[in-house]
């Protein structure tokens, strides 16, 4: 095994190209954020996981079932709502995406400010993307798992350490690594923001 950051796929190296984000790779890079939100071992974040986790899977049952049609998240938009009466997989990619702009703001929040601890990066991540979406139910469990979030040195520990026991990636490196994987999902959320509010499929806040 390796640190995390080099254990699962970059955004950095998800193919984007004239037609589109790679949907493959997109979902793969997806899928470590599943795992991201797993390190953080808070039971309070199942939620969480779990929406990620179902909006990834309805996003690869139209790829599987519809490859040419799909290549990108672009095409799989275009065609979906061109030759369909329902859009689940729109639907699901545009939870997807809000999912990630959450964690794209908190850890941005995090990495901007050493002092700041997780619960309040995680807040403010909540309160600029996620919040504007959910009714006062859900609002009182993202409250509870904001206050339940490890510290922040106990995060930032499990994101350089070696689960098969090697050295720890250095403090500047990991910032470097995580950097790139926060620049390079900033890119695709911003790129995604803009097709679905010029398209009209939905809305996509950052």
């Amino acid at each position: 095994m390796a640190p995390f950051l080099e254990s699962v796929k970059s955004f950095a190296d998800v193919p984007i190209t004239a037609d589109g984000v790679d949907t493959v790779a997109f979902l793969e890079a997806s899928e470590g954020v599943v795992k991201l939100f797993k390190l953080l071992e808070n039971p309070a974040f199942t939620p969480v996981v779990s929406d990620l986790e179902g909006n990834i899977t309805k996003v690869r049952t139209r790829y599987d079932s519809h490859p040419s049609q799909s290549s990108t998240l672009e095409l799989l938009l275009f065609t979906e709502h061109t030759t369909e009466k329902k859009q689940p997989a729109s639907e699901g990619l545009m939870w997807l995406l809000r999912g990630l702009a959450f964690t794209f703001r908190a850890l941005q929040a995090a990495q901007n400010n050493v002092q700041t601890e997780l619960s309040k990066a995680f807040t403010e991540g909540y309160e600029n993307t996620l919040k504007g979406y959910h009714n006062f139910v859900v609002k009182g469990i993202f409250a509870v798992a904001m206050r339940a979030c490890p510290y922040r040195k106990t995060f930032y520990d499990k994101l350089a350490s070696d689960p098969s026991g090697g050295p720890p990636v250095p403090a500047d490196e990991l910032n470097r690594q995580l950097n790139v994987w926060l620049a390079a999902l900033e890119k695709i959320l911003v790129r995604m923001k803009k097709v679905y509010e010029e398209k009209k499929y939905g809305d996509v806040r950052l």
